[in-house]
């Protein structure tokens, strides 16, 4: 069994960003990324499944040479070896990304399952999934809360607004990690050392066939949220009743 893992780097949530004074983008001098936690779970189902099922496991991730160490942590938690394909984060989108990713799973061959977080914590678009398994005519299944294999199969449990739903898919299948799916393990020290013989492949967009870069969505401009206002103490329970209705709006 192989199971191929996309693993994106987002800037830390935790990290106070500051926007390039033409409004075009992060300042990426001022903030530190992390692994986008809904693709540690997605990693860590991966390993859970290696375990059980003896597969290979692969980290791909998309983007500069910085990406290295994103790709480093998931070889550093168990799986084999890594992918990295060349392209700037700004010149990407969710859909060229599902596109990459394709293209990904083609040239490797033999790959089982494809594992996503459901979502990035940047731009919480939850798109890359369900187009990628669109593009490869896959059944998918998304924000999984349990996973289990078995034969050509994979039954997964999912959360949606009434509850639970459970599918069954054939293999090979797309499936999106929701952060109920497990608890991520963190990475032993003989782990991290390993990691760094662990290897990691550089594909091109030339190598994998795409051609078309043009993306679907643009970033315009970003802005910082407008400051918050001082509060405003008042006298008495009429006259907040009246700033509610008439400033407020909310009653």
């Amino acid at each position: 069994m192989k199971i191929l893992v996309a693993a994106k780097r987002v800037i830390d949530p935790d990290a106070r960003i500051k926007l390039l004074p033409d409004g075009s983008g992060v300042d990426v001098q001022s903030v530190e990324y992390k692994v986008n936690p809904f693709c540690e779970n997605a990693i860590e189902e991966a390993l859970a499944l290696k375990e059980e099922h003896d597969a290979e496991v692969v980290i791909v991730s998309i983007g500069p040479d910085d990406v290295t160490p994103t790709i480093r942590s998931g070889l550093a938690m168990g799986a084999d070896r890594g992918i990295r394909v060349e392209s700037e984060d700004a010149a990407l989108d969710s859909d060229l990304v599902a596109r990459i990713l394709a293209g990904v799973f083609k040239h490797e061959g033999d790959v089982d399952i494809v594992l996503l977080g459901k979502q990035a914590v940047d731009g919480d678009n939850n798109q890359v999934g369900q187009l990628l398994a669109q593009y490869l005519e896959l059944p998918q299944a998304c924000f999984a809360s349990e996973v289990k294999v078995s034969g050509g199969s994979a039954t997964v449990t999912r959360e949606v607004d009434g509850g639970l739903e459970t599918l069954e898919l054939p293999l090979p299948a797309v499936i999106t990690a929701d952060l109920r799916l497990n608890e991520p393990r963190y990475a032993s020290l003989p782990g991290i050392m390993k990691a760094k013989r662990k290897p990691i492949d550089e594909l091109s967009l030339a190598d994998l066939g795409i051609t078309d870069t043009a993306l679907k969505v643009e970033v315009v401009r970003l802005e910082e949220p407008p400051a918050r206002h001082a509060g405003v103490m008042v006298e008495s329970v009429d006259q907040l009743i009246d700033k509610l209705v008439n400033v407020a709006k909310v009653l």
